[in-house]
């Protein structure tokens, strides 16, 4: 049987007090809708439809390629907005699994169990509940005598006594195609003056249509965010999960609570990773590195027994076996370590290559550089890449060794085991195993001090 997923994300979310709309917010990196959207494809949605409304146009740039989109102009409640979905699922005699877009904790393996749950049962619905310790704003499960659903009472419109109830409807659900012929009946017969997708459940029951509950065991899995302070509770549980996973996997992680590591991002075995490191976006992470403390990588990619030491920040960059970085050193998109390079204290390369074995220990910009085996790069050397309108290419050869204080003037070449003297600008190719020297004549005025004091 096939099974749909009808994602709510028209709300405006007006406690986040942004401009944004609140299913764009990031929790631990990613837009919270992705989390979702991801969830709903592991539990075996063949098909993704989101339901936009506020700052829509946001949210449809986000959903390109990856979901249908259905615009809620109004909103006027989740019946309202599942119904939005009806000609777009017409003839469709699968199965609904309806949810809303704040809700980024969720598991994609406890959709599919309330999927299959409902279609072990042969349910028109089914709702997935959970227990709350303090369920302040969760509509309530009320049930019959027999443990049966009888109704679900939004919390604005609950009594005293349903509001001590701790059950509560997580706004998850799985619909059977008779959802469609009782959206059209609902009315906004309540405080909010909206239409409620509850109370399609009263009317399925009323028509005589079996109506069930699934209680999912892990109450943190549907913790909406509706405020600054959710989001940041939501960070935490999301980023202590990757942690745990990681752990589990023959990662240490010296101190979990103070490590910052998105989803997604793979980390080799036997690898050590410091606090206050952040590991962001696609990072890949071989074996039997060090990271950290205070590194960040996002987009990068690190072969085996890497050493990054602290402060190191690695975007968009890719270090190959046995290279080691920093303290505190930048490298930029398009950098590349061959093996066993080293780039040290206070070194910023972008869009270079160092080659196997080389050296850029301290104090230098490389950018726009390819640099060959064996290099030895000297403290404040400098490969001034832009003349104001376009970069240009540096080029230093294989056991080349550049003198402390050099500005490369690109286009410039160093040929093969050439020197460059300390204190030159070298503004022409430097020949292979030739001396380059580019320095003023130095000289001394006698007796200069003495003069001036006079």
């Amino acid at each position: 049987m096939e099974m749909v997923a009808v994602i709510l994300a028209a709300g405006k979310g007006t406690r986040m007090k942004s401009r944004w709309p609140k299913v764009l917010h990031r929790v631990a990196g990613r837009p919270m809708l992705e989390l979702v959207l991801q969830a709903v494809r592991e539990a075996g949605a063949s098909r993704i439809i989101v339901v936009v409304g506020h700052e829509g146009e946001a949210v449809a740039a986000l959903l390109e390629g990856q979901a249908e989109v259905v615009w809620q102009t109004e909103q006027l409640g989740t019946g309202h907005a599942l119904l939005q979905t009806q000609e777009l699922l017409s003839g469709f005699t699968g199965d609904l699994l309806v949810l809303p877009g704040d809700v980024p904790l969720v598991r994609g393996e406890t959709l599919r169990s309330l999927w299959e749950r409902h279609r072990a049962a042969g349910a028109a619905a089914t709702v997935l509940t959970t227990e709350l310790n303090d369920p302040t704003g969760y509509g309530r499960i009320v049930r019959n005598r027999d443990g049966e659903l009888s109704r679900i009472v939004e919390h604005k419109d609950a009594t005293p006594e349903e509001l001590t109830l701790r059950e509560v409807n997580t706004g998850i659900y799985c619909f059977g195609p008779q959802i469609f012929s009782v959206l059209p009946q609902l009315r906004p017969d309540n405080v909010q003056r909206e239409y409620y997708l509850t109370d399609a459940l009263a009317l399925l029951l009323q028509a005589g249509q079996r109506v069930c509950c699934w209680k999912a065991p892990e109450a943190e899995e549907f913790k909406g965010v509706n405020d600054r302070k959710q989001l940041a509770e939501a960070e935490a549980v999301l980023r202590r999960r990757v942690a745990e996973e990681l752990m589990a996997s023959g990662v240490t992680l010296v101190a979990p609570e103070l490590t910052f590591i998105e989803p997604g991002v793979r980390v080799g075995s036997d690898t050590i990773i410091y606090p206050f490191t952040f590991l962001e976006g696609r990072t890949v992470v071989g074996e039997n590195c060090v990271i950290g403390p205070w590194s960040r990588l996002r987009d990068a990619v690190l072969g085996q027994e890497v050493i990054l030491e602290g402060g190191a920040v690695i975007i968009e960059a890719e270090l190959e076996d046995g290279s080691r970085v920093g303290p505190f050193a930048y490298l930029r998109p398009g950098s590349r370590l061959r093996a066993g390079a080293r780039v040290g204290t206070f070194v910023e390369v972008k869009n270079s290559v160092v080659g196997p074995g080389s050296k850029i220990p301290h104090l230098s910009y490389i950018g726009d550089a390819d640099i060959g085996a064996g290099v030895n790069i000297g403290a404040g050397t400098i490969t001034c890449n832009y003349d104001g309108e376009k970069k240009w290419p540096t080029v230093i050869e294989d056991f080349a060794f550049i003198g402390s204080n050099t500005n490369l003037v690109a286009p410039v070449r160093v040929g093969r085991r050439a020197y460059v003297g300390a204190g030159s600008t070298i503004t022409k190719d430097v020949p292979e195993e030739a001396l380059g020297v580019a320095r003023s004549r130095q000289v001394n005025i006698p007796e200069w001090t003495r003069r001036k004091r006079r």
